[in-house]
């Protein structure tokens, strides 16, 4: 193991940072607050770029930031630092302190959550190989990337990440969670002539587990087949949406809706029984899932439950955290994320039932209609619809009689994403972990019965 990579190994210490979470509760209390909450994140990052079929920069941070919630009755404040000596931590404690003097009282505060038990480490959200990571392995994955873009006659630009890291939670009425957690993520974008582009990713904990050569292959050969798109009439399409457009989906429903605070807001489409998409559809959250980036509690220290949001198309659970678990007389499902956090709890390990169907499948299921790789700079329009703007890149193909015609140039859209849902007519059995908005997401491709395209961009 390189030095680099023992530092990156040692930094991700879970016990150490508990340490530093504890000894910051215990002078919190000495300084005479109601509640003290400390969030210990310390590890470190490193990143390989590749550009132009070069690899030409390796970047590495070793990080440490402590957090303290503080409550003084109902006046609640947040401090951080990047410092862990005893100087840099009493220094937190007194500006947490002296903050939480002059805030507004917060009429829902309902305190910092009860201890449940100790929450039980994922063995699953640590890789010795990710944390052993060098700049090297991560080269050799950017040169079988540039290596299958060379074969297809395409450009090959990426990264590859690698993230190793201790979280620790302590507070004042007992709760001590503490584990260590490593992710990874290469994605590459292939740029070809005559307009043609391409896009692969992959997320692990594992970062050995990524198949550089296959992702790169599937980029290049993608890039390959978009060149000379031609222009489509903007209308309804029934389409095929591959993973990477998929998990676009699943992010804003997350952000719009599976929040108890959009629901407690009037802000979302969630209601408890009802059908919102197609049977085809089950979206669950689960932080212990291994086909994920699991993760074993939030940022309170309470343990990650298992939510079942869409069963079979219809709402069935929420994402609560301490605060809105207390507004709706029930306990967190330790969706919790870092004070100050006013947008609510999310889902952060969401995943999308798999189906029984081939991409063949998909795409022969196809008469006339589009095949989508991925959605890009989205957003929303009417968030209780989820309705979303966007357009397409990066491969969009016409699809006549079950096979792909060719490539047609990028469309913009704007759509209901519960409309899309319900037109759901097959899934694919072959899902990928993604990195999304909200986390690490594990989904599917699927077929829609229509699709809105409102207009054409300029660029291929």
């Amino acid at each position: 193991m390189t030095g680099s990579a023992r530092a990156l190994a040692t930094a991700a210490d879970p016990g150490a940072a508990l340490r530093i979470a504890e000894e910051v509760v215990r002078l919190a209390e000495r300084a005479g607050v109601t509640e003290a909450e400390a969030l210990v994140v310390s590890g470190e990052s490193a990143l390989t770029r590749f550009a132009n079929s070069e690899v030409h920069q390796n970047v590495a941070s070793s990080e440490v930031s402590v957090s303290l919630r503080v409550a003084k009755g109902r006046r609640v404040a947040v401090s951080s630092s990047g410092r862990t000596d005893a100087e840099g931590l009493r220094a937190l404690v007194e500006r947490a302190a002296a903050i939480a003097a002059y805030v507004e009282e917060l009429e829902d505060w309902a305190g910092l959550p009860e201890p449940d038990g100790v929450p039980e480490a994922v063995e699953a959200a640590w890789s010795d190989a990710t944390a052993g990571a060098t700049p090297e392995l991560r080269a050799d994955g950017a040169r079988a990337v540039i290596a299958a873009a060379e074969v297809q006659g395409v450009t090959a630009f990426g990264s590859f990440a690698t993230d190793a890291e201790a979280f620790a939670v302590a507070n004042s009425k007992g709760v001590r969670a503490a584990e260590r957690r490593t992710t990874s993520q290469l994605l590459t974008v292939s740029m070809g002539p005559d307009h043609g582009t391409g896009y692969a990713e992959e997320c692990s904990v594992d970062a050995t587990a990524i198949d550089a050569a296959a992702l790169g292959r599937e980029s290049a050969q993608r890039a390959r087949a978009s060149a000379n798109p031609v222009d489509i009439e903007p209308g309804d399409y029934p389409v095929v949406l591959d993973r990477y457009a998929v998990v676009d989906l699943l992010d804003m429903l997350g952000y719009l809706g599976f929040s108890a605070l959009a629901v407690a807001e009037d802000r979302s489409f969630f209601e408890a029984g009802k059908q919102v998409a197609s049977p085809l559809v089950t979206i669950t959250d689960d932080g212990r899932d291994p086909a994920g980036l699991p993760v074993g509690f939030d940022a309170e220290g309470v343990a990650k439950q298992r939510l079942a949001l869409l069963d079979r198309g219809v709402c069935r659970d929420l994402a609560f955290d301490a605060r809105t678990a207390s507004r709706a007389g029930r306990h967190s499902t330790g969706h919790g994320l870092p004070a100050p956090n006013p947008y609510g709890p999310f889902p952060t390990n969401m995943a999308m039932a798999a189906g029984d169907a081939t991409t063949e499948d998909l795409i022969g299921g196809l008469e006339r209609g589009l095949l989508v790789t991925r959605f890009h700079y989205t957003n929303p329009v009417y968030p209780k619809r989820v309705v979303i703007t966007g357009m397409t890149r990066d491969g969009t193909f016409l699809v006549e009689g079950g096979r792909i015609v060719g490539p047609v140039r990028n469309l913009r859209f704007t759509m209901s994403y519960l409309d899309a849902l319900a037109g759901v007519e097959a899934v694919s059995r072959d899902r990928r972990c993604l990195r999304g908005l909200l986390g690490g997401s594990v989904v599917p491709a699927v077929r829609l019965s229509s699709f809105s395209f409102t207009g054409a961009t300029r660029a291929g």
